[in-house]
């Protein structure tokens, strides 16, 4: 079937209506993902004007690659199916764009040539492409994991195995998982000597996506580990604490209420997961022929709008906690403003936000 996405249209399997077929991958689902593909590489051109090629990685239908070269890139796709490889031709072709489609396993394609973009959209868990990535790439790296529950700590073993950390499942699980999926990252570039900035990162229908700018400096990757460190989390009183560094130092007991009940996580990346400037370029350069041009753009807003404060709340676990009913948010929040506080919403969902405050201060500031 034909789907048009931007500027390009391209032929896709039929697809059952849950994005799984037994012929070439097409996840429709995943629109969004590639529109602000589109917008970073865009906002990036502009970032650092020598960057020029661009590898899709599993390309698959060849979609993500075709756009980008109908915006200008100096396209690479690669894929181990014959058949996505045939596709993906077809697809430039159809379109009267320019590109190179191998088929061949990505991990040896990159220890042999240098790429300025590299994106890497697996089934499941990136880390096992990582080490090629930042050995190989020069400047950008867009980066996509699929696996959340590993990620987030609802497979807690999983997430173990793949992240080399210690994810675990609270109630801001998505940011868990983001921070985690930073922290295996920034320790696997580190190796090379190259230093990561995330650039934009989000966290959306089940899946965790980041733009990393790449420096490749002994120096660089030392501030990046300098962004790593633990998370403690109560789960009686929902008490949370980073504590920067490599090793960990747990209290025994909660500091807030003195459970035993404290969890452990990570390391995992404490820094922002966004650069509030490059997050607005993005926004600007989202068009209206991108069929999610709204979503995206709010979400572009949110995450700029964010604090960086580790971990969001949800206002709806707090008060449930605190045995009273939810207030709307935007009252919630603005009575925290009210109070000295600082609070925003954030974009993991719609009772999601992040403060400032503790929770102890929270209470008093909304109680009537």
């Amino acid at each position: 079937m034909d789907v048009t996405e931007g500027q390009v249209t391209v032929d896709v399997p039929e697809q059952d209506g849950t994005g799984k077929t037994d012929s070439v991958f097409f996840n429709p689902k995943q629109e969004l993902n590639r529109d602000l593909t589109i917008a970073v590489l865009r906002a990036y051109r502009e970032h650092d004007e020598r960057a020029a090629t661009y590898l899709d990685a599993m390309t698959a239908s060849g979609i993500r690659g075709v756009r980008a070269a109908a915006d200008g890139w100096d396209v690479t796709m690669c894929d181990v199916d014959p058949e996505a490889v045939e596709l993906a031709r077809e697809n430039l072709a159809r379109n009267d764009l320019d590109g190179t489609v191998l088929h061949r396993d990505v991990n040896a394609y990159l220890w042999d040539e240098y790429v300025d973009v590299a994106d890497i959209d697996p089934f499941g868990t990136p880390m096992p492409f990582a080490d090629t990535v930042f050995a190989n790439t020069r400047d950008l790296a867009c980066i996509t994991a699929t696996d959340t529950a590993p990620l987030c700590g609802a497979h807690f073993k999983s997430g173990i195995r793949s992240y080399s950390a210690i994810p675990r499942n609270t109630e801001y699980h998505a940011e868990m998982g983001v921070r985690i999926l930073l922290g295996a990252l920034a320790r696997s570039a580190a190796r090379f000597d190259v230093g990561i900035e995330p650039l934009f990162t989000h966290a959306t229908s089940h899946y965790v996506r980041t733009y990393l700018d790449l420096t490749h400096k002994p120096s660089a990757a030392n501030w990046s580990l300098d962004q790593l460190g633990h998370l403690y989390h109560c789960e009686d009183c929902l008490f949370r604490e980073p504590d920067p560094g490599l090793i960990a130092h747990p209290p025994e007991t909660c500091p807030e209420c003195d459970s035993n009940r404290l969890l452990e996580a990570g390391p995992l990346w404490l820094g922002p997961y966004r650069d509030r400037e490059f997050t607005l370029d993005v926004r600007d350069r989202i068009t209206d022929d991108m069929g999610t041009a709204e979503n995206a753009r709010e979400l572009c807003t949110a995450i700029e709008r964010e604090l960086d404060q580790p971990t969001h709340y949800d206002q709806h676990k707090l008060c449930k906690l605190w045995g009273r009913g939810a207030s709307g948010m935007d009252e919630f929040l603005e009575t925290l403003r009210d109070a000295g506080y600082e609070a925003e919403r954030a974009h993991y969902g719609g009772t999601a936000f992040k403060t400032d405050a503790s929770i102890p201060e929270m209470h008093d500031a909304t109680s009537d």
